[in-house]
């Protein structure tokens, strides 16, 4: 599809993406001076999901008894053999300086009696290590410094912007074709574009994600050919509140951090509720199918001073009409992060010279099978500074390191049980389909004309519907199958100007087609993918499945079809 448009004064790094990454990179380039720089959102900066995150930061800083090594082990370990041991090392061991800077920025953390800074233990970590901001409020504290800063800065601010698609030239990214707040298509273009974008939530109709959560640039680079990997992998927060609100409230891991227990209909605990997220939203969905129930119930009864510690929790729960003091919460697992996406070095190079990623739009190999609790704040501050060194150093290509790595080991071997042992191998999914211009309805039940806001609404209703019955928590053949065949059965219509509602439906297509391809083939159970099917762990999928680029292909190369301003 091509555009007539226009292009801005152009930039030397344009931003995709207002959260921690894309505010981290951004505030980061300001601060060492020499670029001109273009931040572009399609909200408010304010509006991303760094803002909604209850989760703290896990990071050992000087002084602590805590180790990097431990937090390193503790990451491996959740990640379920897929974390890339050099990607974790750079996460911990860089992970101190930025919280340090970020508090320099003026971001305020809870403390304790005596001054210090204070720390909670969550799921899958083996000590306290975790930074909090009000109680449950760190994302918002977060977002509010770092939307400060870029705001004092010289970064042109581009609000209410959406990205359609990338501008490839010469074999680079060049820059993004993107609606203006008219919904006029623009060119703005770049010489290094860093996606920041986020994950894609909204697949499902149960999340703890934002409207926003469309999977924007993970969709863009997958049009493009940009190898994106390990989209299968989506975790699901165990305890977010069953309630009609959405997205759904989240019941902090905080809270079970500091003792509040699981409970199944009889009153009865039935999972250590301190394990990874991946085993503990698994344990869930069992006992949901044994009991034939909606949801689990959270005991925080036994909590003091439940409203002074978790003030933003204790506020939504009394919109919702509960008191924590007195009342069992109910409780499911929602969809809350994914752990894959675009392929990246250690700096967050992607494979497309002139285009990077950090933030869970990425894929750097930190969080593997399954993210530990409260590493993606952390990851967002580490990759997103690491773009803008790479970037200023003068790099324009990347190196095979991290994840990225992988797609030069071949076709997907085992490797050891040693993490160290080499990059994990990348191995193309089998007849990869994504990036077709179809998506799906339910046994075709959706009427309204494609292009139409009552067509997108429906057909993106549609699409999380069949995504949460038959691709969640846990999953098999036959209900990967019927969610595919849903995703077959109406047309989005790529009319000359998109409007941003079929835009975003079209997003969510492409990385749920991506994201069932990916669940199909890996038949195994391992961290966040569970198949009843196959319920262990396979060494023959000890790798990553990647859509995009095959091995030696230069992304971009063919024209893929449903891009914008792509070259033939």
């Amino acid at each position: 599809m091509h555009v007539d448009v226009s292009p801005l004064e152009r930039l030397d790094v344009l931003v995709i993406g207002s959260g921690v990454a894309g505010l981290s990179a951004a505030v980061r380039l300001a601060q060492l001076g020499g670029a001109r720089v273009g931040v572009l959102t399609k909200g408010e900066l304010e509006q991303s999901t760094t803002r909604w995150a209850q989760g703290g930061i896990a990071a050992v800083l000087p002084g602590d008894e805590d180790s990097t090594d431990l937090h390193l082990a503790d990451t491996l370990r959740a990640g379920a053999g897929l974390c890339d041991h050099a990607a974790v090392r750079v996460l911990v061991d860089e992970g101190s300086e930025r919280v340090h800077e970020l508090i320099a920025l003026g971001a305020v953390f809870d403390r304790g009696p005596g001054g210090g800074l204070s720390r909670a233990r969550e799921g899958g970590h083996s000590t306290a290590r975790v930074l909090h901001a009000g109680g449950t409020a760190t994302g918002a504290e977060v977002e509010r410094a770092l939307v400060e800063a870029v705001r004092d800065s010289a970064a042109a601010i581009l609000e209410d912007w959406f990205a359609l698609d990338l501008v490839l030239e010469g074999g680079r990214c060049a820059g993004v074709v993107a609606l203006d707040p008219t919904g006029e298509p623009q060119r703005v273009e770049a010489s290094h574009v860093v996606l920041a974008c986020g994950g894609a939530g909204q697949m499902y109709a149960v999340t703890t994600n934002p409207v926003e959560a469309t999977g924007d640039g993970i969709a863009m680079a997958l049009r493009a050919g940009v190898p994106v990997a390990d989209v299968e992998f989506v975790q699901f927060h165990p305890t977010a509140l069953h309630h009609a609100a959405m997205p759904r409230p989240l019941i902090s891991e905080a809270l079970r951090g500091h003792g509040a227990v699981l409970r199944d209909g009889a009153g009865n605990r039935f999972v250590d509720e301190l394990l990874p997220r991946d085993l503990v939203s698994r344990a869930i969905a069992v006992k949901l199918a044994e009991e034939g129930s909606e949801h689990v119930w959270l005991d925080a009864t036994a909590l003091e001073d439940f409203g002074r510690r978790f003030p933003t929790i204790a506020e939504s729960l009394a919109e919702a009409g509960f008191d924590p003091v007195h009342d069992w919460l109910p409780v499911a697992p929602a969809a809350h992060y994914l752990s894959g996406g675009v392929l990246v070095d250690l700096d967050g190079a992607t494979a497309l010279p002139g285009l990077w990623a950090a933030g869970e739009v990425a894929c750097s190999g930190v969080h593997g099978a399954n993210r530990l609790a409260s590493n993606s704040l952390l990851e967002g501050m580490v990759f997103g500074a690491r773009c803008v060194d790479a970037i200023l150093s003068g790099r324009d290509a990347a190196e095979p390191t991290g994840a990225l790595a992988g797609l030069v080991t071949g076709t997907g071997a085992a490797r050891s049980s040693d993490d160290r042992a080499g990059p994990i191998a990348v191995r193309p999914v089998a007849d990869c389909r994504c990036g077709a211009d179809h998506l799906g309805a339910a046994s075709g039940q959706v009427n309204a004309s494609p292009g139409t806001a009552a067509g997108a609404a429906a057909q993106r209703a549609a699409l999380q519907a069949a995504m949460t019955n038959w691709a969640g928590v846990v999953r098999d053949a036959s209900s990967l199958a019927r969610a595919s065949e849903a995703l077959t059965g109406v047309e989005v219509e790529l009319v000359p100007r998109l409007d941003r509602a079929t835009a975003e439906v079209r997003n969510l297509a492409d990385v749920a087609k991506a994201l069932l391809e990916a669940a199909t083939e890996r038949e195994e159970t391992r961290g966040s993918q569970a198949r009843s099917d196959f319920p262990d762990t396979s060494p023959s999928f000890r790798c990553r499945l990647s859509h995009g680029a095959s091995h030696g292909s230069q992304p971009g190369a063919r024209r893929q079809h449903g891009s914008v301003v792509l070259e033939a």
